[in-house]
């Protein structure tokens, strides 16, 4: 209680906070091992005997963390789930001073402080309603996120946030306090400091799972694309646990938690991270061939859906889908458009006479006509029973006529079909109609224009070409 009124006073300084402790022998004597521990010594430094100069060495915001731990922590014995607890901030303490001293060494103890108690927050709610976080705080696979979301269930909140508001009205400074509430949250995006608190409890959480490999690999994962962390080893920082976690679990008297043979540890982590980086990469490439197969499938659909079934060219309704969209185009555009509606004359008789087999393949014969001779950027299509279009953007009356006429005199030159070896012919009617030729307010009326010409043609005995306006 003198320490912490010594932190909310505003004369805060080493004599003071070594004052006040070394009226304590056992607290005095846990400081100094804690100032000659591997934790702030090197080889070279010398050994101290004095509580001030442990208050100096280990820093203000140290000393009053370990003041805390070393009159908290005394659960040798206790609760199986409170050993736990106090062993995931043992470990998140020294994860988090090596992060610190490679991330933001100016901050490590304050770092190190705010790890080590960020989760005190337990001890209070546990004190305060021991019967209803039994069920939270007593089923051993529950632990960090699983456990915040219980204690939201049940209190409204979490021990993050529960220890933060304990700190504060101790009087433990403001960053300190505010670290402590935000030590839970994501580590994606964060100063390097808060990172090495956040980042702590995660390698905390994996050292303490019943599968750790498994829960290193996951971590590993987080920690792919994160771009303070690139440089980290994560070896390095359990030979640091494993070497540090016995003496300071031995100075704040707390059951040292279970050790790993970090080596092989670490190998078995990144021998199931390559084994599901496989699996994973193995069912990407089944989505993937699964993907292309649905792609494929559907360009197929799509395809027949503007596909006329017999012929294999455009349907009726994709030639005038396609006319809206090129009518608009080249009437915006300022350029022309001419439209072939071809009619094959007598094309009843033919199915009478011969069979609808041989009208059939009259009619691919005179749709492969039409695709031989249209130019790229033409379509032709079958607009229904034995009618044809050709939609000829940036031809006008006259060009489209020419055009109208090479079809004609192949259908002179070519048989569309043949029966018992013999060839057949056919004609057809042919209208035409030109977007410079007349006001048309749309396609249909192009198309209407296109329709009149070719029946002009049937009445007036069929096999000609009639153009639209002339």
């Amino acid at each position: 209680m003198k320490v912490l009124a010594i932190a909310r006073s505003s004369n805060a300084n080493v004599k003071a906070y070594a004052d006040a402790i070394e009226h304590d022998p056992v607290l005095t004597a846990r400081l100094l091992a804690l100032a000659n521990s591997a934790h702030y010594t090197r080889n070279s430094a010398p050994s101290i005997s004095s509580c001030q100069e442990a208050v100096a060495r280990i820093g203000l915001d140290t000393t009053l963390a370990a003041t805390l731990s070393f009159s908290l922590f005394r659960q040798k014995g206790a609760n199986a789930y409170l050993q736990r607890v106090w062993s995931r901030s043992l470990i998140a303490a020294i994860a988090s001073r090596y992060l610190a001293n490679l991330l933001c060494p100016s901050k490590k103890d304050f770092v190190f402080t705010a790890a080590l108690l960020q989760d005190i927050g337990v001890l209070a709610l546990e004190a305060l309603y021991p019967e209803e976080v039994a069920s939270v705080y007593e089923t051993p696979a529950v632990f960090h996120p699983e456990l915040n979301h219980n204690e939201h269930v049940l209190f409204g909140c979490d021990h993050a946030i529960v220890g933060a508001w304990l700190a504060a009205k101790w009087g433990v400074p403001t960053p300190i306090a505010e670290a402590i509430q935000t030590s839970h949250l994501d580590f994606s995006v964060t100063s390097a400091d808060q990172l090495c608190i956040r980042l702590s409890g995660h390698i905390a959480d994996a050292w303490l799972s019943p599968s750790p490999a498994q829960a290193l690999v996951n971590l590993m994962r987080k920690l792919e694309s994160h771009p303070l962390v690139e440089h980290v080893e994560l070896g390095e920082i359990l030979n640091t646990i494993e070497t540090q976690l016995p003496s300071l679990a031995n100075i704040l008297d707390i059951t040292a938690p279970t050790q790993h043979y970090n080596e092989a540890l670490l190998a078995e982590a990144q021998q199931l991270l390559f084994e599901q980086t496989l699996a994973l990469s193995a069912r990407l490439d089944q989505q993937q061939k699964e993907l292309a197969q649905l792609l494929e499938r559907q360009n197929v659909i799509e395809a027949r859906s503007r596909t006329d079934a017999l012929t294999g060219i455009a349907n009726r309704g994709w030639l005038e889908e396609q006319l809206d969209k090129r009518f608009w185009k080249c009437r915006e555009g300022g350029s022309t458009l001419s439209i072939v509606f071809f009619d094959i004359d007598r094309f009843k008789l033919i199915n009478d006479q011969f069979g609808h087999a041989i009208g059939d393949s009259v009619l691919v014969s005179f749709a492969k006509l039409l695709n031989v001779i249209i130019r790229d950027g033409d379509l032709a299509g079958r607009y229904g029973g034995e009618e044809f279009m050709a939609v000829l953007p940036g031809e006008n009356a006259s060009s489209a006529k020419k055009f109208a006429q090479r079809v004609a005199n192949r259908l002179q030159e070519q048989p569309m079909a043949w029966y018992q070896d013999q060839p057949i012919y056919v004609t057809a009617s042919i209208g035409i109609a030109s977007l410079e030729d007349g006001g048309f307010a749309s396609a249909n009326e192009l198309v209407e224009a296109a329709d009149q010409s070719m029946y002009f043609i049937k009445r007036n005995g069929r096999s000609g070409i009639a153009v639209y306006g002339h």
